[in-house]
């Protein structure tokens, strides 16, 4: 059973803004982890609730991320249209790849990334 997910849902521009500003205070709350190797420790260690996921990130990654995630019963979201400059801006760091180590902002994404 596979819990991944495209992003592709309505209008992307305000979905994109609601999910990133979501992002933004998961970040200042400390309920991220922060790129490849973080997230995948959070994966491992069962702190993670979501992982997502830039359109940028190359293909291994990607497939590293989904793989773990999915051992693990956690969702992973690819943000299509969500590159790693906009994903670092939103969070305050340079980032391609992170973790949402908090069920309620976990559901909150996920509403916003539903397809």
């Amino acid at each position: 059973m596979t819990k991944f997910t495209v992003c592709l849902k309505g209008n992307l521009k305000i979905l994109n803004n609601k999910l990133l500003s979501l992002l933004g205070f998961a970040a200042k709350a400390g309920k991220l982890s922060y790129g490849f190797e973080a997230t995948k420790y959070s994966i491992l260690s069962k702190k993670a609730k979501l992982s997502l996921v830039s359109e940028e990130i190359s293909a291994k990654s990607q497939k590293e991320i989904i793989y773990f995630s999915d051992k693990n019963n956690i969702k992973t979201v690819i943000l299509k249209g969500i590159d790693i400059k906009t994903m670092s801006d939103a969070v305050g760091k340079k980032c391609g790849i992170l973790s949402v180590n908090d069920s309620g902002f976990a559901d909150a994404c996920l509403k916003y990334t539903q397809v």
